[in-house]
C-alpha cells in the first residue's frame, strides 16, 4: 500500500487534528461505481491467486485518512438504521496561472457526487454538486465548493460535504481525470447518451448514444464553455459517462473475464486515492455482498441550488437553495432516497 495522503494540503491545516471516530460496520453496499465496480464477483468462486492478483493492482492507488480539522467541529451522526455515503471527486491538475488566479494553490474537484445507498443495498443515488456552489469551508469562510479539495485535500472536502449535507461519509474516492482515459480504453470504449451536442478539439460529439474512446470520454467529461448550460450541463454529461462506465463494468462482458476486470484496476489504480477503510477485502466483501445489483438500479439527481451570482469580490458562484438542501437532508438522515427521488428526478 502507497505511504501517501493523496493531494498535499494546503498550509491552513492545523496540527493535532483529532481523528474521527470509527463507526461499527453495517451491512453496506457500494455499488458498481469506477473501480469499485471492478471488484464485484460474479456468482463464482473468486480463488486466492486471483484475490492476490485484484490486490497487487488496487494497491497501486494512494490512501488518506479522514481526519477532521481542529476548526471542522463534530462529524455529523448518522442514523442507526441508515444508509451508507460514498463521496466520490473528480479532479484535474491545475496549471499554477489557473490556481493563481482562483485564489488558491493545488487540485480542485470540478466533479463532486455524493453517492447514496440504502440499508437494504437495493438502489445507489447519485447526487451531483455544482462546482460553483458557494458553501461554508470549515476554517475558511464562505467558498466556492471545489475549493475545499484545494485548501485541504480529501480530508476538508469530505468534511466540508459532511458539514453541507449533515450526514456522515463512510467512504471517499478521488480520481485524477488522467485515470478516466485508461479506464475506458481498457474497457474497449463506452457507449454514452450524450444530452447536447457539441463540438471540442476536432471531437464531434452529437446528441444520442455515441461509443466513446478513452480521449473522447476525457474530453466529454471535462468540457462546460461549448455547452449552453455550463457546469451544470458538464454535471449531467458526467453523470451519464459514470453511467455508462458502470454498465459496462457490470456487464458479463467484463466480469466473466477475470483478466480484463485485473487489467481495468491496474488502469485506474494509479490515478485513485481512497481513505484507508476502503481496501482491497472491504470492496471485494462489498462486491459480493451486492452482486445482483444493476445499471438500472443507479438513480441521478442534482443537488438542489439557487440562481448563480457574483459575490462583492467579482467571483462567480452558485447560491444554495437550503430549502431544497433541508429535504435532501432529512431523505439521508432516515433512509428515503426512494421517496425523494421519486418527487426530484428529472
Amino acid at each position: 500500500m502507497n505511504d501517501t495522503t493523496g493531494p498535499r494540503p494546503a498550509p491552513h491545516d492545523h496540527p493535532g487534528q483529532p481523528r474521527r471516530p470509527r463507526r461499527p460496520r453495517r451491512r453496506t453496499a457500494l455499488l458498481a461505481l469506477l473501480v469499485i465496480a471492478c471488484l464485484v464477483a460474479v456468482g463464482g468462486v473468486l480463488t486466492g491467486r486471483y484475490l492476490g492478483s485484484l490486490e497487487e493492482a488496487y494497491e497501486k492507488r494512494s490512501v488518506v485518512s479522514l481526519d477532521r480539522g481542529a476548526s471542522d467541529g463534530e462529524r455529523p451522526q448518522g442514523a442507526d438504521d441508515g444508509g451508507q455515503n460514498i463521496l466520490l471527486l473528480g479532479s484535474d491538475q491545475r496549471a499554477p496561472q489557473d490556481a493563481a488566479d482562483q485564489g488558491v494553490t493545488g487540485q480542485r474537484s470540478d466533479t463532486m457526487m455524493l453517492v447514496h445507498v440504502p440499508q437494504d443495498g437495493s438502489a445507489a443515488y447519485i447526487v451531483s454538486f455544482p462546482r460553483d456552489l458557494q458553501v461554508d469551508i470549515p476554517g475558511h469562510g464562505e467558498d466556492r465548493l471545489n475549493a475545499a479539495l484545494a485548501y485541504g485535500g480529501v480530508p476538508l472536502a469530505v468534511s466540508t460535504v459532511e458539514d453541507y449535507t449533515q450526514a456522515p461519509i463512510d467512504h471517499v474516492a478521488l480520481i485524477d481525470f488522467e485515470g478516466i482515459q485508461g479506464l475506458v480504453d481498457t474497457l474497449g470504449g463506452v457507449d454514452v447518451q450524450v444530452p447536447e451536442s457539441f463540438e471540442r478539439d476536432g471531437m464531434q460529439f452529437t446528441e444520442g448514444t455515441q461509443h466513446l474512446d478513452g480521449e473522447e470520454a476525457l474530453t466529454f467529461a471535462r468540457e462546460r464553455k461549448h455547452l449552453d448550460g455550463g457546469d451544470f450541463a458538464r454535471n449531467e454529461n458526467q453523470q451519464q459517462l459514470l453511467k455508462a462506465i458502470t454498465s459496462e463494468l457490470i456487464s458479463g462482458n467484463t466480469l466473466s473475464s477475470p483478466g480484463k476486470m485485473r487489467d481495468t484496476i491496474a488502469a485506474l489504480s494509479p490515478y485513485l486515492t481512497t481513505d484507508e477503510g476502503l481496501d482491497s477485502t472491504e470492496i471485494v466483501r462489498l462486491g459480493l455482498d451486492n452482486r445482483d445489483l444493476r445499471s438500472s438500479d443507479l438513480q441521478f439527481l442534482a443537488a438542489p441550488h439557487g440562481d448563480p451570482y457574483t459575490t462583492s469580490g467579482g467571483a462567480s458562484v452558485v447560491a444554495s437553495d437550503e430549502d431544497g438542501m433541508d429535504s435532501l437532508r432529512t431523505a439521508l438522515a432516515e433512509d428515503s432516497m426512494d421517496d425523494y427521488a421519486a418527487e426530484h428526478a428529472d
